[in-house]
């Protein structure tokens, strides 16, 4: 048996029922095309939809810049005094040293980073598969 909103939903749902509508040039409705009985590939522009509000409509994806070590590190460096204080603060009350946090800090750190780098490349790479896009060409250090 469904609950009172899926109830609810169905209603809605048999209320707003998609409909194709015609539309002249001056805005009113008119009186469908015989050839719009057979589903066509494209409509003119004459023919407007109605339909209901699309819940979680496709929006735009996100753009994804290129991973960068800079990037990461600096994200680092905003998370390294977090991860301090709840290293600090996990430590028991009776043992409790500021040498030891900033030594476990720096090895969390040191995780940290690069693994913040495979996560921004597995993203970037997922962005590009997605939208279709090539990477930009590598450039050569020189030096």
């Amino acid at each position: 048996m469904p609950t009172r909103k899926q109830r609810r939903r169905q209603q809605k749902l048999r209320r707003h029922e998609w409909e194709d509508v015609w539309v002249d040039e001056e805005g009113q409705e008119i009186e469908p095309p015989p050839e719009a009985a057979q589903p066509a590939p494209q409509k003119t522009q004459t023919a407007a939809r109605r339909q209901p509000a699309a819940r979680g409509g496709r929006r735009p994806a996100r753009q994804v810049s290129a991973p960068s070590w800079q990037k990461v590190v600096k994200r680092g460096a905003i998370f390294a005094p977090i991860m301090f204080v709840v290293v600090y603060e996990l430590q028991k009350k009776s043992d409790r040293s500021v040498l030891a946090a900033l030594y476990q800090t720096a090895l969390l750190f040191a995780f940290f980073v690069p693994f913040s780098y495979l996560m921004d490349r597995a993203m970037y790479r997922a962005y590009l598969r997605k939208t279709g896009a090539s990477p930009p060409p590598r450039q050569k250090k020189t030096g």
